[in-house]
């Protein structure tokens, strides 16, 4: 029994090692990265190795530094990588880890290229234990590796548009088959590409401020080789370079929010891409009970609007899952995105008007005192 009982403990121990909880956030920050610069995909260096595709990291003192794509060796026999991605949620720009499964999980909706063309992965399959290559779409050397195959692809949506939501981001939601992969048994990156992360902070042309979104080595055929025959260099940028923010500050603090505490996004699409609205501190008027009055108006109104934000969110959400479920097609569930966005951007131009209303009542300045003639 103590063997019986030993050995599970074991066992649950091993499965809590490799299948940790996935697709967590590492980062958040108050402005998105550049768009993903274009550059061609080095030869495979062999049987066995997967593409994993570059994109843009985010270190706290030197702002956001590129990954170069790579090819990588799969950890086992079936398992494909789904990218990591960038998404905007709760009032910032959050990264979200990649991981190997057996099945390709939500990644955004981010069209990473060489297969990776927002939904899904395109590039190659497992067959029988062994990884077949699509020509197509995969650079292979096909005197080195026999097993290929050839498959066009259409239907592709050109951009090279880094994050998803936000303004000018992506507008993708998860599949109910991303949905189920991301409750499949997944691996982390591997140590080869921790490594090539590390290479890649540590490497200052590889920061944005540096580069202005076209790096230099853009890709490499092996993790961590910055340098020889097999790095590949960034054609261009994918879109014009704009510097990050001097004094973006941390999202949801005070001094980055618009008057009235609404959104920073011009153009949200969804009511989840809102930021609560906060009551902000109005200037002493001299009138004290006057200035407790258009305080306690002021939370009245910023908590009857947070409400109508929860509710538009909570409807919105019921209708993505809705979709999931029902395998929506890409027609339906555009024309549903867009009736989102309509009424999520209704919603704060309405709120923007009652906070300007609301502005016209606070309390004016009490005239200062006239001061006394000497005598």
């Amino acid at each position: 029994m103590k063997h019986t009982l030993r050995n599970l403990l074991l066992a649950l121990l091993a499965v809590a090692v490799i299948q940790p909880v996935f697709a967590q956030v590492r980062v958040t920050v108050a402005f998105g990265p550049p768009a993903l610069p274009i550059y061609d995909q080095p030869v495979c260096p062999g049987d066995g190795y997967l593409w994993t595709p570059g994109y843009w990291d985010y270190d706290v003192d030197d702002g956001y530094y590129w990954v170069p794509g790579t090819w990588v060796l799969a950890p086992e026999p079936g398992f494909l990588w789904t990218p990591g991605w960038w998404g905007w949620e709760s009032g910032g720009f959050l990264f979200h880890e990649g991981y190997w499964a057996t099945g390709i999980g939500f990644y955004g909706g981010i069209n990473y290229g060489f297969g990776y063309f927002g939904v899904g992965f395109q590039g190659g399959r497992w067959d029988g234990g062994h990884f077949f290559y699509n020509r197509a779409v995969m650079n292979v050397n096909v005197t080195d590796i026999h097993n290929v195959y050839n498959t066009s692809v259409t239907d592709i949506t050109v951009n090279h548009v880094s994050y998803n939501g936000g303004e000018g981001g992506v507008t993708a939601r998860p599949t109910a088959q991303e949905q189920a992969v991301k409750q499949q048994r997944h691996i982390p990156p591997v140590a080869a590409q921790t490594q090539h992360v590390q290479a890649a902070r540590s490497n200052p042309q590889m920061r944005a401020e540096t580069n202005q979104g076209k790096p230099p080595i853009a890709a490499t055929s092996r993790p961590g080789e910055f340098s020889g025959s097999g790095v590949v260099a960034a054609k261009a940028e994918g879109a014009p370079y704009h510097a990050a923010p001097s004094h973006a500050g941390a999202p949801g603090e005070a001094g980055n929010r618009p008057e009235g505490g609404a959104s920073q996004i011009a153009n949200p699409t969804h009511a989840r891409d809102l930021q609560p609205h906060q009551v902000q501190t109005a200037p002493s008027s001299g009138d004290a009970k006057a200035d407790a009055k258009y305080q306690k108006q002021q939370q009245k109104l910023a908590d009857q609007q947070n409400k109508e934000h929860q509710k538009l969110q909570q409807q919105q959400d019921k209708e993505d899952q809705k979709a999931a479920k029902k395998n929506m097609d890409a027609q339906k569930k555009q024309q549903m995105e867009q009736r989102h966005q309509t009424q999520t951007q209704q919603l704060e131009q309405k709120h923007t008007q009652q906070q300007k209303d609301l502005q016209t009542r606070q309390p004016a300045p009490r005239p200062m005192p006239a001061p006394r003639n000497p005598r």
